[in-house]
């Protein structure tokens, strides 16, 4: 990777994240012909812009999310300084209707939404749905977690941590987020269900430990390929390259690539033999794991996945994937906030800011290029939506809350004074500056302890 293309993803991402949330604001708001003061990126001082119109197009100071300032509206002005006081009355953002008020704040959220829905819906159109396992074992691995839950060859999981008829990627999903922790498993076997526990096996992977259930789901023929040779380490020192597809290792006939990776760590410090292919010819390397940077984990620096077939794929079976996707991730997501609050898992492995964000963008686009940016762009869009929906005033959701409040008072003669609000106001501005600090100070924390996680839930704030 250029030293480049890491800042430019993290640009790319993030700005792109945060403009297409303003401009559901900014667009809804000229529909409704409301007057739009500032479209800003970012927080603070304005660095340089231009004005259109009525309306200031601009950069701001503080990179950590962005603004649209409405004419009338001075609800948030802490954060987006005071606005005109010559804004024709018909133009104004606070005279306006309830109704439209709330489909203005909700826009916001819902164009990252959309993001996040149109951008799995576009590939699975141009290129297809990929075919993922059914939920039967292949291989169990001695003395691994399967092997003592009784798992055996053959077994078909129909249920799974309380989830019926899972399908392998929730079965993985639930796994890596539940290391040590007992799962309820119930499996078929000879045309009889059998009720299983499985318990994760705890493994340190990217600095955080997540679970792993030590067998390989029937994966068919699939070939397997090196998605990524790193540079300078065992694997690359040897000659393995980035495509080389992998037929054995150590004399075992690959299944999987979770086949490989388990192989070597089980394998560390000895000499690891595979035999791979490379444009038609079958060649032999030996190698042996070693401690690699930034984690000091013994590998050989290779990534391992299965080449999966793409079915063709409609309109409507293309848009099924994409909810079923992005409805995927918010579970995960609300299981690891739960776990979280719950004191199962540690908030500094799970929530992170900016650094985090640049992280796993340059992660994401290092291994998988084009597709790696556009799918952080889709994760971090759904993530910001959504967050953006919670009742914390400052956020959209907290506007919407206290638009809904303001309209149940109405029906009893009732209404929010300016310093209520304005009190109110201020408290969400604490808490949001808090939240700032602790991802900011928790994202250099794990930088300094070289603990980089995997996408985390995001956190940062658009308004």
């Amino acid at each position: 990777m250029s030293y480049l293309q890491a800042p430019l993803a993290f640009i790319f991402i993030l700005g792109a994240a945060v403009v297409l949330h303003e401009f559901g604001h900014f667009i809804v708001a000229k529909l409704f012909k409301i007057r739009v003061e500032t479209f800003s990126f970012g927080f603070g001082p304005r660095l340089f812009g231009r004005k259109y119109g009525h309306t200031d197009y601009r950069v701001s100071a503080i990179p950590l999310g962005g603004y649209v300032k409405l004419g009338g509206d001075e609800s948030n002005a802490p954060l987006e300084g005071a606005g005109a006081t010559d804004i024709p009355q018909e133009e104004m953002f606070n005279l306006r209707p309830r109704w439209q008020r709330i489909l203005v704040a909700l826009a916001g959220p819902v164009m990252n939404i959309l993001t996040a829905l149109a951008i799995p819906m576009a590939a699975a159109l141009m290129y297809g749905i990929p075919a993922t396992p059914a939920p039967v074992v292949s291989t169990v691995f001695r003395g691994g977690a399967a092997d003592a839950a009784g798992l055996k060859p053959g077994d078909r999981i129909v249920a799974f941590n309380g989830t019926e008829h899972p399908k392998w990627d929730i079965i993985r999903g639930d796994a890596l987020l539940s290391p040590g922790q007992p799962l309820p498993v119930v499996i078929e076997r000879d045309g009889q269900r059998i009720p299983l526990t499985i318990t994760p096996t705890a493994q340190v992977e990217d600095g955080e430990t997540a679970g792993f259930l030590d067998f390989v789901p029937d994966y068919g023929d699939l070939p397997v390929i090196l998605r990524e040779v790193e540079p300078n380490t065992p694997a690359a020192e040897v000659g393995l390259r980035s495509g080389d597809r992998v037929l054995s290792i150590g004399g075992e006939s690959i299944r999987s690539a979770e086949h490989v990776t388990q192989y070597v760590r089980d394998h560390k410090s000895e000499p690891i033999t595979l035999t791979v292919e490379r444009n038609g010819q079958r060649l032999e390397y030996t190698a042996r794991t070693r401690s690699l940077p930034p984690d000091g984990r013994e590998r050989l620096g290779i990534k391992p996945d299965e080449e999966v077939p793409l079915q063709a794929a409609g309109l409507m079976s293309s848009l099924s994937y994409a909810v079923d996707s992005n409805i995927e991730i918010l579970r995960l997501t609300a299981k690891a906030i739960g776990q979280v609050f719950a004191g199962q898992r540690s908030a500094r492995n799970t929530l992170s800011g900016p650094i985090g964000i640049y992280n796993a963008a340059s992660n994401s686009v290092e291994r998988l290029g084009w597709a790696g940016l556009f799918a952080m762009l889709g994760f971090l869009s759904l993530n910001l939506g959504i967050f953006n929906l919670l009742p914390i005033p400052v956020l959209d959701g907290g506007a919407i809350f206290l638009l809904l409040i303001e309209g149940a008072l109405a029906t009893i003669g009732l209404k929010l004074s300016m310093g209520v609000r304005e009190r109110i106001q201020q408290v969400g501005f604490v808490v949001v500056i808090l939240l700032m600090v602790f991802v900011i100070t928790n994202d250099v924390v794990k930088q300094f302890s070289r603990t980089t996680s995997s996408p985390p839930a995001a956190t940062e704030p658009a308004k």
